[in-house]
């Protein structure tokens, strides 16, 4: 493996992908596929991967985590801390060994590697966003992630997974997984909606549809969305890891 290449691991409530990556963002052979451990305490979602990163000969690894993180800590763990992942109820201890864990940390500890760490919604824009103008990534798996970059640039927007939006239903709830195998039309229904106030949110030019769902959908969809709409796969937090280092 050559000494520029970068280990992406893209975590998720369902499962955990793993991929090398060139210095373009370009994949390396086939994804490889675990399911996501639950109970998932941070200490044995550490070994897990771990574990992974040690069996490869790369000296960077980026790591997309499915839930609010700054600074290398975790500051809402998402679904990770349910019982058995999204939909079944929150376990209390786990969420509270969650928040606040220094999860990059115990992952370079582990490891001796540089290990970098961030929300997989930001990974993703790494991965897709354009650099010209506002765009808005929406990430559309298990549950719901959210990035905002203008003019190339990264900034801060809150975590939308938890919030509660209609019919005391959370985004992960209504436009996750669950939600979409629910009542497909009406998932599609509701994505229509909370993309366009979205991009209203935050004035965008861009919005950028990625994650396994994004597949499910057309730009056509959303015609009554003055923004662009672009429908990315669902490799972007992995072709984004090598932002993390090569920027």
């Amino acid at each position: 493996m050559q000494n520029d290449t970068v280990l992406a691991v893209d975590i998720g409530a369902t499962s955990i992908k793993f991929c090398f990556v060139d210095v373009f963002g370009e994949l390396i052979g086939t994804p490889k596929r675990r399911l996501t451990p639950y109970p998932c305490g941070p200490e044995h979602l550490v070994d897990v991967i771990a574990t992974r990163i040690n069996l490869s000969d790369v000296a960077m690894v980026g790591v997309g985590f499915p839930g609010e993180f700054r600074d290398g800590h975790v500051v809402h763990p998402g679904n990770l801390s349910r019982e058995r992942g999204a939909g079944t109820p929150i376990n209390d201890e786990v969420h509270e060994r969650w928040c606040g864990f220094n999860f990059e940390g115990a992952l370079r500890e582990k490891t001796n590697k540089d290990v970098r760490v961030v929300n997989d919604a930001t990974m993703a824009a790494l991965g897709c966003v354009e650099g010209s103008g506002t765009e808005l990534v929406i990430a559309l798996g298990t549950g719901v992630g959210l990035a905002l970059v203008k003019d190339g640039e990264l900034v801060p927007v809150r975590d939308i997974g938890a919030e509660v939006v209609a019919d005391g239903k959370t985004f992960d709830e209504m436009l996750g997984e669950q939600g979409r195998a629910r009542d497909a039309e009406k998932w599609l229904s509701q994505l229509k909606k909370s993309v366009s106030s979205l991009s209203s949110e935050f004035s965008v030019d861009t919005v950028h549809l990625v994650g396994g769902n994004a597949r499910r959908i057309s730009p056509s969809s959303f015609k009554h969305v003055q923004s662009r709409i672009v429908i990315t796969g669902n490799n972007a937090p992995l072709r984004g890891a090598p932002k993390l280092f090569y920027s």
